[in-house]
């Protein structure tokens, strides 16, 4: 394991950018974790499960009078949290998604910002960021929430009955990724993750019977919203957010899960959207499509409750 740690520090160092004044500087990894570190006495000599928590210490040298720095992280460990702590100032974070760079972060306070705020331009590229994790969440990583919003909308009807559907998840989920962020409460990943899956599988199968939008459709996907709003709040709770970023977070990775899903209904209706008057619609759309959908949810919900 040993190796294997130091394979991942070289990695690290390779795939990882300090940029001074938009020059790259050279990093070193002053510390990082060893087979020790990661395995408490007493416990079997392999990892059983991953991820697991450690801390590691990197550090380069900065040319006199740099004025800003910029950090770009490897692809392969996802999104990032950025955390700036200076004295004076409130904690600064940042999600840094894969591939991206954070913004240029100066180096000293100046005569126009005070000592516990942020510039307004850095308040809005973080919110940003949190806006473009939330999209990726649903669109393309989010492939069973992505599910879900089809079945939404391939109940056929008015358009009406498809706001009501969304409006009544939305609300949901934001309301359970609200307090789980806050730690009102938390489900175990064993238990929301198998719910999700079972959810669009409940879902395909009301497709399947066919019909109007029913009020209890609307109040079932208003309970389903429930479950994935606990979904969404691993996402943010793997960033290990500071408390005074929860605000914008939420707030912002709420909106991005939005997008995503406006995303996933324009794409369906440029798709399909256009015969939904067909009357042929749902021998030939509908009808297979559920099909389809709730076999990969029954498939998950199984994989998802054996593993």
């Amino acid at each position: 394991m040993d190796r294997q740690l130091q394979d991942a520090s070289r990695r690290f160092l390779r795939h990882s950018r300090v940029l001074a004044d938009g020059r790259e500087l050279p990093l070193e990894a002053d510390r990082f974790p060893a087979a020790a570190d990661l395995l408490k006495p007493g416990a079997p000599h392999r990892l059983q499960r991953l991820p697991v928590l450690a801390t590691a210490e990197f550090s380069c040298v900065l040319p006199p009078g740099t004025r800003q720095v910029a950090f770009e992280f490897p692809d392969v460990i996802g999104a990032v949290v950025l955390t700036v702590e200076r004295p004076g100032e409130e904690a600064y974070a940042e999600s840094v998604p894969p591939g991206t760079r954070s913004l240029e972060l100066p180096l000293a306070l100046d005569a126009t910002r005070s000592a516990t705020g942020r510039p307004w331009r850095a308040r809005l590229a973080g919110y940003g960021s949190y806006v473009r994790l939330g999209f990726v969440h649903i669109f393309p990583l989010g492939l069973d929430h992505v599910l879900f919003v089809l079945g939404l909308f391939l109940l056929g009807g008015r358009l009406s009955g498809l706001l009501w559907q969304v409006t009544a998840f939305t609300v949901a989920h934001s309301a359970t990724l609200a307090l789980a962020l806050y730690g009102v409460f938390k489900a175990p990943d064993a238990v929301v993750e198998p719910l999700i899956a079972a959810s669009i599988v409940l879902v395909a199968i009301d497709n399947l019977r066919g019909g109007e939008l029913r009020w209890w459709r609307v109040a079932v996907v208003f309970a389903f919203g429930l479950v994935h709003g606990m979904g969404f709040a691993g996402a943010l709770q793997e960033l290990g957010l500071p408390r005074a970023e929860f605000v914008p977070a939420l707030v912002g990775f709420n909106a991005g899960v939005e997008l995503g899903q406006l995303a996933v209904i324009a794409l369906a209706f440029l798709a399909v959207g256009w015969a939904r008057a067909w009357p042929r619609y749902r021998r030939w759309v509908v009808v297979p499509a559920s099909l389809a959908i709730g076999a990969v949810a029954l498939f998950w919900t199984v994989e998802r409750v054996i593993a």
